[in-house]
């Protein structure tokens, strides 16, 4: 891939979709510096992670050299079951410490900050399993996410005089970003009433409660009844739009070439290739990655590095030059949700 030098848009921005069709948008390019390798430099990176390796009973779970995630941009992390997404997410915003590395996150490092801390910084995240407490209504669930409430301290929660204007401002605001993500029916009910597409956008919206810069998603999609699903992803469009970043998490290939500006991917707890969408799914690492079971398959031929007639012979030349390196990337990430399914 060429080299580039400042971000832009691909096309001119379309408002978001008020119909049954979803309008297209534009995606971000010139987020790198050089050729799109891994540990590629970015133009303006809001992440830049050095070092981070991580290991749990002598397994290596992460063992990331250099990681950059460019500001203004959805960037998608992919890669196959236990290649270390969850556990770097987790590492970036303070839930877990690294055996060894350091990480900054708009200039300020990161290493050693609990995770409350980092959620004040402005990195907030969600998480696979949403956290939503289930006890509380959908509106407290939101009201909890503001920070600075100076309801908080004890002696001033006692003088309701001290907090009950700011209180007010916070409900305001929660509630405009319930109607926003059309939860504003359910402000009065309790959160364990929500179905599972409702929750990730109420976790999505409490998150948006701190002002953060940065959003991380862990699989947003997971177990979202597919009728929520094009709801979800013009939120996290809207994100962009907004002037915030965004890295998720996920296994759909479709939601990462639909709104990924970015892919990163990860194998075995390294970063094995990175890119625009379109040229990562045919990059012979990514493939090798998620290809399970065709392993009679030349990488060389599928992703057209090299001519039929100077394939292994070892492996299915014909079936090579058939096969498209999108669908395998498509076929493998199936055969892994339904092995999750099981």
């Amino acid at each position: 891939m060429s080299s580039n030098s400042t971000p832009s848009n691909g096309a001119t921005s379309a408002p978001p979709s008020t119909g049954a069709a979803p309008v297209a948008r534009p995606k971000t390019t010139g987020l790198h510096v050089g050729d799109a390798v891994p540990g590629v430099a970015k133009v303006d990176p809001i992440i830049v992670a050095d070092g981070i390796h991580r290991s749990f009973g002598g397994v290596t779970a992460v063992d990331v050299e250099h990681l950059e995630v460019p500001r203004g941009a959805i960037t998608a992390l992919i890669g196959p079951n236990g290649a270390g997404k969850t556990t770097l997410f987790n590492l970036l915003t303070g839930f877990d410490r690294p055996d060894h590395g350091t990480w900054t996150f708009d200039g300020r490092s990161l290493s050693g900050v609990p995770a409350f801390r980092v959620a004040r910084m402005g990195l907030v995240r969600t998480f696979q399993l949403t956290k939503a407490l289930g006890l509380l209504t959908v509106m407290d669930n939101m009201k909890l996410g503001a920070t600075n409430q100076r309801g908080e301290k004890f002696w001033a929660s006692l003088i309701p005089a001290l907090w009950r204007s700011q209180d007010a401002e916070i409900e305001e605001r929660a509630m405009g970003l319930l109607k926003k993500f059309k939860l504003d029916a359910k402000a009065d009910d309790f959160a364990a009433s929500l179905s599972g597409g409702q929750r990730k956008l109420l976790e999505m919206a409490r998150s948006l409660m701190t002002e953060p810069t940065l959003v991380m998603l862990d699989e947003p999609m997971a177990g979202v009844n597919p009728a929520l699903t094009q709801s979800l992803l013009d939120k996290i469009l809207d994100l962009k739009d907004e002037g915030m970043t965004v890295l998720f998490v996920e296994h759909d290939m479709h939601m990462v070439r639909h709104i990924a500006d970015w892919v990163v991917v990860m194998a075995e707890g390294k970063i094995v290739a990175e890119g625009d969408p379109e040229s990562v799914m045919k990059n012979p690492a990514v493939v090798d990655a998620y290809l399970g079971a065709h392993q009679e398959l030349d990488l060389g031929v599928v992703t057209g590095r090299i001519d039929i007639v100077e394939a292994d012979p070892t492996t299915d030349a014909a079936a090579s030059a058939a096969a498209d390196a999108g669908s395998l990337v498509d076929e493998g990430v199936a055969e892994e949700e339904q092995e999750e399914g099981k």
